[in-house]
């Protein structure tokens, strides 16, 4: 877990961040004990907005998340929330992704997902990821797609329930979703899923992995921000 960390850049940014932010606490405190004068503490106050912004910046690269607050709705179909599973937890569940790079093909965990799998399949049947690109990727971490407005906050209108109980291995098929600190609750994206490009063991317990590809792996490591999602269709067998 702490190797998976320290061999990520954007892991070590945040840390760099935050060492940065401690050393201005630790030279304000100092300066008013040696001076006892405020004047320095006013200059970083007026600081202090600018570093709090790199830093949540930075630390928004580190996981695969959507920007914060409701998801946008922006197709002219109108999309529901599903309330409960609709799929038959004895059949094997696949999913075909259909991209400007090639195919993608990954198992679904009907078992341990079966809200996730009901809603990606429902998008999948009525056309959502259609023409949609991977509007995020992130070298030696994700790709991620599923955006109709390619910025991080668009989706069907809706998040789903959290069902974290698998592993993020190479090739994780999972949903990104809102920080903790405005959804404690760990809902997930409704539509926007990401493909880890290594196993990211930090993401465990965080997110819900809802599938694994186990065809086009080569696919994925190919993909640049922009590809296109063609198509994706679920089947069971």
């Amino acid at each position: 877990m702490v190797f998976e960390k320290v061999h990520n850049p954007l892991y070590l940014l945040v840390e760099y961040s935050k060492l940065i932010f401690k050393l201005i606490s630790e030279t304000i405190s100092d300066y008013q004990v040696a001076t006892g004068r405020g004047n320095m503490k006013k200059i970083i106050l007026l600081a202090l907005p600018v570093m709090m912004m790199f830093c949540s910046i930075a630390n928004a690269g580190t996981k695969p998340g959507t920007t914060p607050g409701k998801e946008t709705k922006m197709t002219t179909k109108t999309w529901a929330e599903p309330k409960a599973a609709n799929v038959d937890v004895n059949k094997r569940y696949t999913a075909l992704i259909k991209t400007s790079k090639g195919d993608i093909i990954c198992d679904l965990f009907v078992k341990d997902a079966p809200l996730s799998v009901t809603n990606f399949k429902y998008l999948a049947d009525g056309g959502f990821y259609n023409g949609l690109t991977f509007h995020r990727v992130v070298p030696n971490f994700v790709v991620q797609g599923g955006d109709p407005t390619a910025t991080g906050s668009g989706g069907p209108g809706y998040t789903i329930p959290a069902e974290v109980k698998k592993p993020h291995p190479k090739g994780a098929l999972a949903w990104a979703r809102t920080g903790d600190e405005v959804n404690p609750q760990r809902r997930s994206s409704g539509s926007q899923f990401y493909i880890t490009l290594e196993a990211t063991p930090f993401l465990d317990d965080q997110y819900t992995v809802f599938g694994q590809t186990i065809k086009g792996l080569d696919v994925v490591e190919k993909i640049t921000q922009g590809d296109k999602i063609e198509s994706v269709t679920v089947k069971a067998e």
